[in-house]
């Protein structure tokens, strides 16, 4: 399993070094994948998005186009989770594996009680929880006027952060194999 994700990314990162136009369309649909409810678990978006940041540190791409896309499909794809578990939410926590396992959304209601609005942007950077917190959004009912502001600007910053790091640490990678002398 674990090869064929390391397959998939490294076929994805030739992509873009290859088609450098399509960065943006490419970042935007994999931030989407990343964002809906149920997809972003079997879609390795972070672990692209952090491989196009290493691609940006080598000058193969522009940061820019990149932040633009994944920004649009970060907002889109939240947005989507959030009226997902505002429309269905009681359907949803029948499902498994919510339905087996009541202490989460217990868990979750219980972290927007503590944390309101800002546990969707904390949700942003953490993966377990990117995959679910727009969904439980919907479902505790937050309100559209205070989710929408506080989830762009999480969807803004997580889409800046995470190439931006790969970016970096791609730097650091040349500046330490420059040291060695390789």
């Amino acid at each position: 399993m674990f090869a064929f994700i390391d397959t998939a990314i490294e076929a994805t990162l030739a992509f873009v070094r290859d088609n450098r136009d399509w960065a943006f369309w490419i970042a935007l649909v994999f931030a989407l994948g990343e964002t809906i409810a149920g997809i972003s678990i079997v879609i390795p978006s972070t672990a692209i998005l952090l491989g196009v940041g290493a691609l940006v540190a080598t000058g193969e791409l522009s940061l820019l186009p990149i932040w633009v896309g994944a920004s649009i499909g970060a907002i889109i794809g939240s947005h989507i989770s959030y009226w997902i578990g505002w429309r269905y939410g009681d359907a949803i926590l029948r499902l498994w594996p919510l339905r087996n396992h009541p202490e989460l959304v217990a868990r979750g209601n219980a972290a927007f009680q503590k944390w309101g609005v800002v546990a969707v942007v904390i949700g942003h950077f953490f993966g377990p929880l990117r995959a679910v917190v727009f969904v439980m959004a919907g479902i505790a009912r937050i309100p559209l006027h205070l989710f929408v502001p506080v989830n762009i600007a999480g969807c803004l910053a997580w889409a800046y952060v995470t190439p931006k790091f790969g970016e970096v640490a791609g730097h650091t990678i040349g500046w330490l194999w420059g040291l060695l002398g390789f």
